[in-house]
């Protein structure tokens, strides 16, 4: 492994978890866990412009896709997260905010994925 890569891959991870904590504190919520959906959904819109951008238009270079696609947007989303938040809700027997938070995140992550690298799609035509 390249110095440099893991460099950047870290430094773009640290940033990406201050972000998502701070977020964390932003959106408190104890009915509902709002600053996981919102930065999964988040990731997933800027991961699908930054995928698009590095591979399909070759407008990023590897160093900044290092940096942003793997340690920020990494660091950023969470899956760990929002598993326990699932099984929370399910202990809870608050099977609505459970179906809500499960449908909001499995469909609307790739949906806004698709979009991020349709807009940027459109962008750099």
């Amino acid at each position: 492994m390249e110095a440099k890569a893991l460099l950047l891959v870290a430094l773009g991870g640290a940033l990406g978890a201050s972000l998502r904590y701070g977020i964390g504190l932003w959106l408190t919520s104890d009915s509902f866990p709002w600053a996981t959906l919102t930065v999964n959904l988040v990731g997933s819109l800027l991961l699908g412009s930054l995928t698009c951008a590095a591979l399909v238009n070759g407008v990023l270079s590897e160093e900044a896709t290092l940096f942003a696609g793997i340690g920020l947007l990494g660091a950023f989303t969470t899956l760990s997260t929002y598993s326990v938040d699932s099984i929370r809700m399910y202990q809870a027997e608050a099977y609505s905010y459970l179906a809500g938070y499960v449908l909001a995140t499995s469909i609307g992550g790739p949906i806004l994925a698709l979009i991020g690298w349709k807009v940027t799609e459109l962008i750099l035509d």
